[in-house]
């Protein structure tokens, strides 16, 4: 049939678009949190998440999203919609049509990424070849998802979290909460690999100090030159309150005594009203 494309072109064009994703939104805005705070980024945002925080904003990023919305144009805060799942070529060329080479990153984010390691790792290797760094911002619990992408990411964010605010999607609500700090550990091991590091810890009014103290000393024994950072939270979700000024600062200067680089940075864009 004339015009109609041939079965090996099919399969050309199948793998140009690379695997699919299910993705929530692509947007650019600047990094609100973390060291790299205030640098031109670009963000993915992954669909699904097996983690429940107390303080999440963005419960809508618990399960698979029916849509993505993309932003157009940059900087506008309007969106257009994709149906989902959405092809690595696809959220690519929606990528270079914000401008992608002006970001000082891509912020690969969540929900949880590195639930659909496939797609990341395709992702993170063109975002890279069109000289543009990548940045994993993850919950920090899935060492062998990591695995399968950290040769492709320049800088990974990494969560610690704290069972006095976090469960497990799968968790018995009734039951006691369980630590994260062993599969955060085998997590540190792999993501030390990266060229940039950060442990982020969110500090509520609920946070021991016993937990936030045992993080830091694995963070010391295991990746001694990343940055710990302490988040102070931004209310949202069940959390309504951040920790008084005088409970932050105890607590940012009994942890720089067990690692060497602390900081304390909140959410800046939430100041600013970006996304």
């Amino acid at each position: 049939m004339p015009g109609a494309p041939t079965r090996r072109a099919a399969a050309r064009e199948s793998a140009a678009a690379g695997p699919s994703a299910n993705l929530v939104e692509i947007f650019s805005s600047i990094q609100g949190e973390g060291p790299l705070v205030g640098a031109p980024a670009l963000f993915i945002r992954f669909g699904e998440c097996d983690l429940r925080c107390a303080w999440c904003d963005s419960p809508e990023t618990w399960r698979p999203a029916r849509r993505c919305r993309v932003e157009w144009p940059r900087g506008s805060g309007r969106f257009e919609i994709l149906a989902n799942p959405v092809d690595v070529g696809t959220a690519l060329a929606h990528a270079e049509r914000l401008e992608l080479a002006r970001h000082r990153h891509v912020s690969f984010t969540g929900g949880e990424p590195l639930l659909q390691p496939e797609p990341l790792r395709a992702l993170a290797r063109e975002v890279r070849r069109r000289g543009v760094a990548s940045l994993l911002e993850t919950h920090g619990l899935h060492a062998g998802a990591l695995e399968q992408v950290i040769d492709e990411i320049d800088f990974v964010s990494m969560d610690w979290k704290l069972a006095s605010d976090v469960r497990r999607a799968s968790d018995d609500p009734a039951a006691p909460a369980r630590d994260f700090h062993d599969a955060h550990e085998a997590f540190l091991r792999v993501a030390r690999r990266a060229p940039g590091l950060c442990v982020k810890l969110v500090i509520t009014a609920a946070s021991q100090s016993a937990e936030i103290d045992e993080a830091a000393r694995r963070v010391a024994a295991v990746a001694p030159e990343a940055t710990l950072i302490l988040q102070p939270v931004t209310p949202a979700g069940r959390v309504r309150e951040t920790p008084r000024a005088e409970r932050l600062l105890e607590h940012s200067f009994r942890v720089a005594k067990l690692v060497r680089d602390v900081r304390l940075v909140p959410q800046t864009h939430k100041l600013y009203g970006a996304l």
